[in-house]
């Protein structure tokens, strides 16, 4: 979840809506969270995942072979060593 906290965060730099009710030159606590959203998704036949799969193939024809992968993973972590 994503969170941001302000800790004596100016009164006077809230918008207006929020300032209603708050003493002017005073500052706050404010805490903002991303809510939860809930999509609802059926889940997908196989038929439907070949489909994707096939269509993703044919728009991105450029293969990756096992070793080539190997060798980007390595370079990656021999980049975290120095």
């Amino acid at each position: 979840m994503n969170k941001i906290v302000r800790e004596h965060y100016p009164v006077e730099k809230l918008p207006e809506d929020l300032r209603e009710g708050l003493e002017a030159g005073s500052t706050v606590r404010v805490v903002v969270e991303v809510e939860a959203v809930k999509v609802e998704q059926r889940p997908m036949s196989f038929h439907e995942s070949m489909r994707q799969i096939e269509e993703y193939r044919r728009n991105n024809p450029e293969r990756v072979t096992v070793e080539d992968a190997v060798h980007r993973i390595r370079e990656l972590r021999d980049e975290w060593d120095h």
